[in-house]
């Protein structure tokens, strides 16, 4: 039995509306130079997101269910807030980043954000898991749309590949910004709560957990090599020409003029793909972890009047994020920036949570970490909070 799924799904999810526009600005403004980042933030992924997946395995509960029951009802309400507030945010840029890829179709987004975000609702209220799952990876897919770009805009290489293995940093505050917010966007707090309730929905058996790891494993290669295209098409072309972008729909429009109509159009379409499963998986993420961490019931399968509590934070969270991208002269990009930075602030928090769960006994039996893995969970714990705070006075300042 092979069991592909909420490991892929979550990794691919993290290429967003934020993180597309984060790759995109990084390629844009640095070039190849911080491709090598993508490499140890593939390492933290794949040990942050087994770790979810085999308490999910273990215990058959999700991740907010099990620290509501180990760390009270307190600790529990400042985890959700700050993933509610963090996961709004990042909704919101989901539906910016949709209306920002049709509009470059000439699509007006007061049409186009309406209509996508009653089909995302519908989607989720009337399909099974299984049904849900399948529609999640028939997009997923176009998200080599990106890869295409990437190869289209004819990099060098010799460079590309000297630029990943050889660590290239700068000290200024730009590079480590940015440095920051592609930790953030790649290793994101929702990316747990998502995976391990899908895990435990989709009712994964121990004696299957080695394809559930296999599904980790795949879906971050192919999450980081999607990422690693993003910022080769836009290091070989804008970063070549010193365009400086600010978004994402911003890099599509400027590759039009260098690498041709179709470039352009392709990275446009890896945008609204990448930004329309955010905006499925995103509420969801924040109505399995609230429900869970308070007691409702919860899951895609289950209908209305068996989950009330769970189809009405998800239709709530597809409202708001829709309805705030049509105030009119909104800047979008201040969205993502404080989006990512709550998910900066709000990873160390989680991972800390994770770290106490993953290695009690009483709960995970032989299951428990390794040393490895808490290693490199502490290190990416403890960079984060270093940069993050960084970045934090930074934003305020």
């Amino acid at each position: 039995m092979i069991i592909l799924g909420p490991g892929l799904l979550s990794a691919m999810a993290g290429n967003d509306a934020g993180g597309t526009a984060t790759y995109s600005i990084a390629g844009a403004r640095y070039g190849y130079s911080m491709l090598w980042i993508l490499l140890l933030v593939a390492v933290s992924l794949i040990v942050i997101q087994e770790m979810c997946a085999r308490m999910g395995v273990v215990t058959g509960k999700g991740l907010s269910d099990l620290i509501r029951e180990e760390f009270g009802v307190r600790w529990t309400l400042f985890a959700m807030a700050i993933l509610l507030i963090a996961n709004v945010a990042v909704t919101i840029s989901e539906f910016a980043g949709i209306a920002a890829s049709l509009e470059i179709f000439h699509v007006s987004r007061y049409i186009s954000v309406p209509i996508v975000a009653f089909f995302i609702w519908w989607l989720i209220l009337k399909g099974s898991y299984s049904f849900v799952e399948k529609i999640f990876f028939g997009i997923a897919f176009v998200y080599v749309s990106y890869v295409f770009s990437g190869f289209m805009a004819k990099p060098e290489w010799k460079d590309v590949f000297l630029n990943t293995v050889i660590p290239h940093f700068r000290f200024d505050r730009d590079f480590i910004h940015l440095a920051i917010a592609m930790i953030g966007t790649t290793v994101t707090p929702w990316m747990q709560f998502y995976l391990q309730s899908s895990v435990v929905e989709k009712g994964t058996k121990r004696k299957n957990y080695r394809y559930q790891k296999w599904d980790i494993i795949v879906g971050t290669i192919v999450a980081v090599f999607i990422a690693f295209f993003i910022i080769i098409a836009c290091g070989a072309t804008l970063h070549q020409q010193g365009i400086v972008i600010n978004q994402a729909s911003d890099a599509a429009l400027a590759l039009k003029p260098i690498a041709g109509n179709y470039a352009a159009a392709l990275f446009a379409i890896g945008l609204f793909a990448s930004s329309f499963l955010g905006a499925c998986i995103l509420p969801l993420s924040s109505s399995y972890a609230i429900c869970e961490a308070f007691g409702f019931e919860n899951g895609i399968s289950k209908r209305i009047s068996e989950a009330p509590v769970f189809f009405a934070l998800y239709t709530l969270l597809i409202l708001v994020g829709a309805c705030v991208v049509l105030i009119p002269n909104l800047n979008l990009i201040h969205v993502m920036v404080f989006s990512q930075t709550m998910n900066g602030i709000l990873l160390p928090v989680i991972l800390v949570f994770m770290l106490r769960l993953v290695n009690d006994k009483r709960l995970m039996g032989s299951y428990v970490n390794s040393k490895f893995n808490n290693i490199v969970t502490v290190v990416t714990a403890v960079v984060l909070i270093i940069l993050s705070g960084s970045l934090f006075v930074s934003v305020f300042m």
